[in-house]
């Protein structure tokens, strides 16, 4: 039917939301909102509406929407939106930490299984960021994270994620020079001086150390050995948990510039993967974006709304590249 989706517009649109925060009243009026087709005015207004709120005004639109019509919004949205467009729309309305959740359990379904989505998550945010993507885990799906890491990953991979969303870690800038060359000597007793590899050395190392403190092993093991730490975890490891390790490290030095690369890989060639896509522009939007877009530009001499404005169409591009703000 077309009536709900007209009366959530109408609702978005009019300021009659109960809100008391002034910065939450809307100017709109609705007269000024007209229909000019049966759905491509009201699919535009929800995209430009929604793209343009925070958490906080997500959160409020869902809570007033559910007191007026007695219906859930997320549902309503099902029902009304199709395809990729859907998917994001349905992400964003989640606050960050919910929505990084959503992302991993999706990831760890049997049925659906996208380890790689679920280790660039997990291995991308930081202590405080686990702890509440943890609260947030066990609220909505009514299980602990670390049980569905346990049931549904493996070796040194699980070891590692285990690790890394269990363990305390500084979050401040300061280093220690010293532990950073011993941490430096251990990696490389553990991986490009023996045959084989002790992997329980790079866990314990990368999942206890703190961002800044890690970018300063990679700088000394640099110093010291003439080569670099990214490329000792290439050659010493594989796989997910390779994966695993590489996310950690590049996110402790410049998790702009990783997640830059993520997004040109995702549209690079034929075809598009629209899954990272949405994953990283919808997640990342409202923590670093703007640094992101600015890393791409330096290293692919494009802006990231251009590529984006290639890669996809119609409504789903727009909700992007509002999502991705101003084209500079």
């Amino acid at each position: 039917m077309l009536l709900p989706l007209i009366l959530l517009c109408r609702l978005l649109l009019n300021g009659s939301m109960s809100n008391k925060n002034e910065s939450m009243v809307l100017v709109y009026q609705s007269s000024d909102f007209q229909l000019t087709s049966r759905l491509g005015c009201d699919t535009a207004a929800v995209v430009n509406i929604l793209a343009h709120r925070d958490a906080t005004q997500r959160s409020l639109i869902q809570h007033e929407y559910r007191a007026m019509y007695s219906e859930d919004l997320l549902k309503r949205l099902v029902s009304e939106l199709r395809g990729k467009l859907e998917t994001a729309v349905l992400l964003w309305m989640h606050d960050p930490a919910g929505r990084d959740a959503i992302v991993i359990r999706q990831a760890l379904l049997p049925d659906l299984t996208n380890l790689d989505a679920a280790t660039e998550v997990i291995c991308s945010r930081t202590p405080s960021q686990i702890q509440l993507i943890k609260q947030n885990y066990q609220a909505k799906f009514g299980v602990f994270l670390e049980q569905d890491i346990e049931r549904h990953t493996s070796g040194d991979h699980k070891k590692l994620l285990l690790a890394y969303v269990s363990t305390s870690r500084y979050e401040g800038l300061e280093v220690d020079r010293e532990m950073a060359m011993k941490d430096a000597k251990a990696l490389y007793k553990a991986g490009e001086k023996r045959l084989g590899t002790d992997e329980k050395t790079f866990i314990r190392i990368f999942s206890e150390r703190s961002r800044a403190q890690l970018a300063a092993i990679s700088a000394a093991y640099h110093d010291m050995y003439g080569g670099s730490l990214k490329k000792a975890v290439k050659s010493e490891t594989s796989g997910k948990f390779e994966r695993g390790l590489l996310t950690i490290l590049q996110c402790s030095e410049n998790p702009a510039k990783y997640f830059a690369k993520a997004l040109h890989k995702a549209m690079k060639g034929l075809g598009t993967d629209d899954t990272t896509l949405i994953r990283i522009i919808v997640t990342r939007t409202e923590i670093d974006m703007q640094y992101i877009k600015a890393e791409y530009l330096r290293k692919y001499k494009k802006t990231l709304n251009d590529a984006v404005h290639s890669d996809t169409s119609g409504h789903y591009r727009t909700f992007l590249l509002s999502l991705l703000g101003p084209n500079n």
